[in-house]
């Protein structure tokens, strides 16, 4: 089957004056139709840095893309495209959910004003036609009162609306995938569950294919159909969300798992807190790049990157731990499922 989205051995690097920051180690991955894809991993993994690349939103010459990777979409080499078709794939094909709407929204122009910039561009010429396309949009977002909110600047707004401002404006074009970039990030809880509410039933009506980026595996529990576990620039672990919950099989993920808090949990039970911090992005990092940081580290951890094992069907995981001459070892989220 021919995938919407086919990205192979995408590495991307900074140049910065201390040297050249790796941010995204050689990853593959695919995205089919009307699909939720979900990319997890805590801050400085190469989530948001992936979901820049797939719309060539990094430029060089301080942001390099590796001369082996290949981004393609529906056939098309998007690495290759002219600055034309470029133009026209970004918006119409692909479109993004910015992680912060105030930084991402223009301070000076009308909410409508953003959203009909985008369907001027990609759908119609005619202002009465875009201005139409641009207040049925809001009213998809279950924004309030949408002619009001179309001559409002986004100051004007709370959060949990600019945000659907920001989807809105994504939707605009009716994109084939939407990338949604850390979508709950500075809401709260109850704001949280509104939007991926929203981007469920979104996703339903238009059938787009959707990206989801996120630290907070809680926030994917629901929504994602496969889930791709990040660290340190590479793809760690991958699977259905059913895999990923309750097969999980890297103790990176097992971390990210006992983090998100937990209703049966005493009131006063100490949430747990993953020791250490990320590596550093400049250094080689051959070995496995969770080592430092991993209760179950062996010797040849900090010598060699583990090859991909495939558990079955579409879950496979970069680990040790899954060799046969491997000691045994029960993981804490697991145990805690199980009691």
């Amino acid at each position: 089957m021919e995938h919407l989205l086919n990205v192979r051995d995408l590495a991307v690097s900074f140049h910065t004056h201390a040297g050249e920051v790796k941010a995204v180690r050689g990853i593959n991955f695919h995205l089919d139709k009307n699909e939720t894809l979900a990319f997890v991993g805590e801050s400085g993994c190469g989530k948001t840095v992936t979901a820049k690349t797939i719309l060539r939103l990094l430029k060089p010459p301080f942001v390099e893309i590796g001369a082996e990777s290949s981004i393609e979409f529906q056939g098309q080499d998007v690495i290759k495209m002219s600055k034309k078709n470029l133009q026209k794939y970004r918006g119409k094909d692909v479109s993004m959910i910015f992680q912060d709407p105030m930084t991402s929204l223009n301070p000076t122009m009308t909410c409508g004003k953003q959203i009909m910039e985008s369907v001027l561009l990609h759908v119609t010429k005619n202002k009465k036609e875009a201005y139409d396309i641009a207040l049925d949009t809001l009213k998809m977002v279950q924004i309030p009162d949408p002619e009001k909110r179309m001559k409002q600047y986004p100051h004007e707004l709370s959060g949990g609306m600019r945000q659907r401002i920001m989807i809105a404006i994504a939707l605009s074009c009716k994109p084939s995938i939407l990338i949604a970039d850390e979508p709950t990030t500075a809401l709260d809880v109850t704001i949280q569950a509104q939007v991926i509410d929203l981007l469920r039933e979104l996703k339903t009506a238009t059938k787009a294919a959707v990206i989801l980026v996120t630290h907070d595996l809680g926030v994917v529990a629901n929504f994602a159909d496969r889930i791709q576990v990040m660290y340190a620039g590479k793809i760690v672990e991958r699977g259905t969300a059913q895999d990923i919950f309750y097969k999980s099989r890297h103790p990176y993920t097992w971390a990210l798992l006992n983090s998100v808090p937990k209703l049966a949990k005493e009131r006063k039970q100490a949430l747990y807190s993953l020791r250490g911090t990320p590596p550093d992005l400049i250094l080689p990092l051959e070995h496995c790049p969770f080592a430092a940081r991993c209760q179950y580290c062996m010797p040849i951890c900090k010598e060699v990157f583990p090859e991909e094992t495939v558990i079955d069907g579409q879950h496979s995981v970069h680990c040790f731990l899954t060799h046969p001459n491997a000691p045994a070892v029960t993981p804490l989220y697991q145990m805690e499922v199980s009691s």
